[in-house]
């Protein structure tokens, strides 16, 4: 595949020389762990190693457009809570981002997506037969390396978020009308697509350590993973593409199922009822066609009504985290994370 390699290659000097723009409230969450986030970076590289080229090149590329290592965050420093951390809390919290890689992977080829952070897709660059491969070949070291370590109750938290992310993928592939999807039914979507990793890497940040407190770690983890998919919903409407990594309109261009649209359908007049329904017939709809709805849906308070949602849930992740009973470094930074990932919007 010389054209794909020739491409990644030219993608990987880009990132590479494009300067790290600050994050400054993340950047303050992450202090407590910063060095053990660049330890896991470096275990992430010895996981997924590879002596095939193409395989290689590929793990290469996506390490380069890594993410903000939030899970990881979470991690470290539920298991930094108590003061003792322990030394795989390391390459757990690499297990977990490389799970979350997997899913990204795979989402970004059965959506058909070009652009991931901004940069392309490993189906773009290569095909969607190696992006499906990749990601299998990345949830495959994960559960290796979870063997290696030996550790039982974190391998079960895993594979039960592994598998309610599966089927949240195929609910979401089968939930294209809007018009019928329910608020409900969309909390059960997010719990399985999000929400379930963010609490296993907070449950798994306790089971590093002594195990105390696991349940309100997970708990927590979950509360947040709600909060941050809606507040992530919201900037589909209000955000930049330099902000989210992907076009304003995204989700409504490829008919994604989110809150402020399930509440605007509740609201709106049959008139806009009728636009949005003609909306959702179209192939590829144009950006100012976006923008109408995102009018609509913005005018009859469905943003509103998702930014009250989402710090309900992280009114739950608080209430989680009094439950630890715990001070110091580490807890401010898990508390700074809820108002993050609701906050992130503006």
């Amino acid at each position: 595949m010389p054209g794909s390699r020739a491409r990644a290659n030219s993608f990987m000097t880009n990132i590479q020389s494009t300067p790290v723009q600050p994050k400054s409230m993340l950047t303050q969450i992450q202090e407590p762990v910063k060095g053990r986030l660049d330890d896991v970076v470096e275990e992430i590289r010895r996981i997924v190693l590879s002596d095939f080229d193409v395989q290689e090149e590929v793990n290469g590329y996506l390490l380069r457009m890594r993410g903000k290592l939030f899970r990881p965050t979470l991690l470290l420093l539920a298991n930094a809570a108590g003061g003792r951390p322990h030394a795989d809390a390391v390459p757990l919290a690499a297990v977990v981002e490389l799970v979350h890689l997997a899913t990204l992977v795979h989402d970004d080829a059965v959506d058909h997506s070009v652009l991931r952070r901004g940069l392309p897709t490993v189906n773009h660059l290569w095909n969607h037969k190696v992006a499906i491969i990749t990601g299998d070949f990345l949830y495959s070291r994960s559960v290796m390396e979870l063997a290696r370590l030996g550790r039982m109750e974190a391998i079960e938290a895993l594979a039960v978020a592994s598998n309610q992310m599966s089927v949240g993928e195929l609910r979401q592939l089968v939930s294209y009308d809007a018009l019928d999807f329910t608020e409900e039914g969309y909390y059960q979507l997010i719990s399985s697509k999000t929400a379930s990793l963010m609490s296993a890497a907070s449950e798994m940040g306790a089971l590093a350590g002594s195990g105390s407190f696991r349940d309100a770690f997970r708990r927590f983890g979950h509360a947040l993973g709600m909060a941050f998919q809606i507040a992530d919903d919201l900037l589909d409407y209000e955000g930049s593409e330099e902000t989210t990594g992907k076009p304003v309109g995204h989700d409504l261009r490829e008919r994604k199922v989110t809150l402020p649209l399930v509440e605007a359908l509740r609201r709106v007049t049959p008139e806009d009822r009728n636009r949005i329904r003609e909306f959702f017939t179209l192939v590829d709809p144009s950006d100012d066609e976006i923008r109408e709805i995102v009018s609509v849906v913005r005018d009859v308070g469905g943003l509103d009504y998702a930014r009250e949602k989402a710090r309900g849930f992280a009114e739950e992740a608080e209430a989680a985290l009094d439950e630890v009973r715990l001070e110091g470094e580490a807890m401010e930074a898990l508390r700074a994370a809820i108002t993050y990932a609701v906050e992130r919007s503006r």
